[in-house]
This record gives C-alpha cells, sequence and structure tokens, in this order.
C-alpha cells in the first residue's frame, strides 16, 4: 500500500515558468550553473546552488550556502516569483523529448513508506551528499526538488490522468533550452484528488527511479522535525517529501558508459588477452562507434580502435537479477580483476558518461587522456525492480533516466 498525498504547492508565476525551471543541482558543477544562470536572476539554481551567487572561493558545504539558499528562496516568494496555492491539489506533469513523452502524478510520499521499505531503493547514498541535502531541506524548510519515482502500471491510474488531460487546460506549457517540452495541469477537483489517493493504496510498492540521496535527506529532515515536535500526529507536511511518479511503462533509460584511465600495468595486446578469457573479442568494422544493441554485449574504445565484446555464458548467472547486469559483468570480470577498480564510486582511475552525451563524448575523453572507454547497453526498468525487490543494491551509476525533472516548478513547504 503507497501513500500519494496532495499538498499546496509553490509554483513558479505562470509568465516566469520557463525561466525559473532549472535542471537538477546535480548535473552540473557550481561553475557550470554560474555560466548557466549569468543572465537569468530567476533560475531555480539561485536556490538549489546558491553558493552561485557567493564567492567562488567559499566551501559549497559552508553554512552560508544554506543559508543564501533559504533567503533566495523566501524573496522569490516574497517578490512575486513564486505563489502558492490555497488548497490541497495533485499535479500531472508530461515531458516530451524526441517526440516520446512520459506523464507522471506529482504529489508527496510517506517518509514512513521510505523506512519499510515500501519505497524501493537500488542505489547505496553517499554521507557528503546526504548531508548537503539535508542542509538544504533543513534550512530552506522546503522539499526544493521532487524525487523520480516509478510504479508498476495501472490502468485505473492513466485512465483519471488522462482524462484529465483531454479535459482541461495546462497551467505551464514550454519547451527548455535543451528542446524539452514540459507541460502541467493542476487536478483541483477534490473528488478526483482523492479518488487518485485511493487508487494508489491499491499500488504496491514505489520505486526511487532517481533521486536516492535527496530522498534519503528529505527522510532524515522529517525524523529530525519529529525529534523537535514530540506531539506530531503524522498529518504535518514533514512526515511527506515531494515526489513525481511515472508508471514504469513510460520511462526510458539510457546507456551510462565507462572511461579508464589507464590499463593497471597492462599493454593493449595483454589486456585484450585477458578479457578474451570472458569475452568474444572482435574488432569492429562498422562506421563510428560500436552502439550495443542487446544485453551482454559491449563496446570498448581503445588505441584510436573500436571493439564488441560479447560476455559468454559463464560470465554471469541468468537466474540472479544482480549478476545479469552488464554493470555486473562489466564490473566483475574486467574493472576489478584486470583493471584493479574495486570500488568504482571511490576509485579516481574511473569515470562515468551518460548517454545522452553520445559516444562521440567516449572517443574525444579517450583522446584527451583517459586509455579506455566501454560504451553499455542500457539497464531495464525491469532489471531495476528486479533488484530493488529482493533488496539488492545496483554497482554505482548504472541507470541514466532522460528526460530529467526540471526544478522550481514545484516546492513543497515542511
Amino acid at each position: 500500500m503507497s501513500i500519494l498525498r496532495a499538498f499546496k504547492a509553490i509554483r513558479p508565476k505562470p509568465e516566469l515558468v520557463d525561466k525559473v525551471a532549472a535542471l537538477p543541482y546535480d548535473v552540473m558543477t557550481s561553475n557550470e550553473a554560474r555560466e548557466m544562470v549569468k543572465d537569468n536572476p530567476y533560475s531555480f539554481l539561485h536556490v538549489d546552488k546558491a553558493e552561485i551567487d557567493l564567492d567562488p572561493s567559499i566551501n559549497t558545504y559552508d553554512t552560508i550556502v544554506y543559508e543564501k539558499a533559504r533567503d533566495t528562496l523566501k524573496k522569490m516568494i516574497e517578490d512575486g516569483i513564486f505563489i502558492q496555492d490555497n488548497q490541497e491539489n495533485l499535479y500531472i506533469y508530461k515531458q516530451v523529448m524526441n517526440s516520446r513523452s512520459q506523464i507522471g502524478l506529482v504529489g508527496c510520499t510517506s517518509i514512513d513508506d521510505y523506512m519499510n521499505n515500501i519505497i524501493k531503493k537500488h542505489e547505496f547514498t553517499r554521507a557528503d551528499k546526504e548531508q548537503d541535502r539535508i542542509n538544504h531541506v533543513d534550512y530552506c524548510n522546503a522539499n526544493t526538488g521532487p524525487i523520480f519515482l516509478t510504479y508498476r502500471a495501472k490502468s485505473e491510474i492513466n485512465e483519471i490522468i488522462d482524462d484529465w488531460i483531454s479535459n482541461h487546460v495546462p497551467v505551464y506549457d514550454f519547451i527548455s533550452d535543451d528542446n524539452i517540452g514540459h507541460t502541467i495541469w493542476i487536478i483541483n477537483d477534490l473528488e478526483k484528488v482523492v479518488e487518485l489517493e485511493t487508487t494508489f493504496t491499491e499500488v504496491k510498492n514505489l520505486y526511487i527511479a532517481d533521486g536516492h540521496h535527496r530522498a534519503a535527506s528529505a527522510v532524515k529532515v522529517g525524523m529530525k522535525r519529529r525529534e523537535q515536535f514530540k506531539d506530531y500526529t503524522g498529518n504535518e507536511e514533514f512526515n511527506f517529501f515531494l515526489a513525481v511518479l511515472f508508471p514504469d511503462e513510460q520511462l526510458h533509460i539510457m546507456d551510462y558508459n565507462r572511461v579508464v584511465k589507464d590499463l593497471n600495468g597492462n599493454t593493449a595486446e595483454q589486456f585484450i588477452d585477458k578479457i578474451k578469457e570472458s569475452f568474444t573479442v572482435t574488432p569492429y568494422q562498422g562506421s563510428g562507434q560500436f552502439k550495443p544493441e542487446e544485453k551482454h554485449t559491449f563496446g570498448m574504445y581503445l588505441e584510436d580502435s573500436w571493439y564488441k565484446l560479447e560476455a559468454k555464458n559463464s560470465t554471469y548467472n541468468d537466474n540472479d537479477p544482480l549478476s545479469r547486469l552488464d554493470v555486473s559483468i562489466l564490473q566483475n570480470k574486467i574493472l576489478s580483476p584486470i583493471l584493479g577498480i574495486e570500488d568504482p564510486r571511490t576509485d579516481t582511475r574511473i569515470d562515468f558518461v551518460g548517454g545522452i552525451r553520445g559516444l562521440q563524448e567516449l572517443e574525444r575523453r579517450v583522446s584527451d587522456g583517459m586509455k579506455v572507454a566501454f560504451s553499455m547497453y542500457p539497464t531495464t526498468i525491469d532489471d531495476l525492480m528486479s533488484i530493488a525487490d529482493i533488496g539488492e543494491v545496483m554497482p554505482p551509476k548504472s541507470t541514466w533516466f532522460e528526460p530529467k525533472l526540471r526544478s522550481g516548478l514545484f516546492v513543497h513547504k515542511l
């Protein structure tokens, strides 16, 4: 049973929405963010990455950064850049990228569902990144970035959402700088809100698709508030966090590729010979880069040449959802035993390149000093759910979702 709850969103004034909406804080560096907002005082990055309005010498985790985020959000509300709805609503958020759409429901989910594993996870989190968002949520007294959740699709939910879209005018409809369409409707009919909330109680589990650190941080701030207010009832806003919930059938995961700085003392010939113990290695004869088109197939770019790697059956257990992941096969058969990368979360010799950048980026990174690159077949939603269902976690950087949810479209005050 999953809890979905309506809320009074703080959201941009319609004529400013395209200027306010911003990519998530964690997909760019502080310097990149400074460049992105230099002509846009309305961008939500002024809240989500508040260090961009401070001296670059200031540590991004300094208290002054969180105070700046709090003050900027407060001023944007006071200046009328944001408005707050006067009743609890649910919201529909549609994104269109390359003619493919995904339609999610915006509301609040329960910190208890997170702690009781009704909301399932598939990644470990890092303490420093958690603490950053704990401070940000705590100082702002708000969830400023939504958690990207998915669930096994239910026709009843799809029908309610489709009917609302067909019969109502959106409150926002704009195209962002990266050519992604964003359209939002407000579900402000109490009967429909209750119907959706009730229908979601029939959804057994929700799954974090993206935003593990934001989710963990939101929950910890909620627990902190419970300590501060011992007489809490469970209905206070701090017991819930902001989320967008998409049916699994609509989501698209892109490849998440790898580049490594060296061959761990091997020559190229020695490296290929060692790979052949677990993979069939074939020089790629086609033009351009090799992009895998099926599971257990990898591309490798080494010394200006592309190779096709096909994992032998002995490299994985098809009955084990974790073992059969391509990211696991690469880690267990090449990255760890041959290249000596035991923990890709902390090893500085490896880097990760989201599929949105294209495979040309792998070639560029190798020409700029990395030694070898691997192109991956994307992890599937079924893989993600299967691993979360058995309580396991994926290797880091297993999934890259596109399009990214925009921050600043909805703020949930605690």
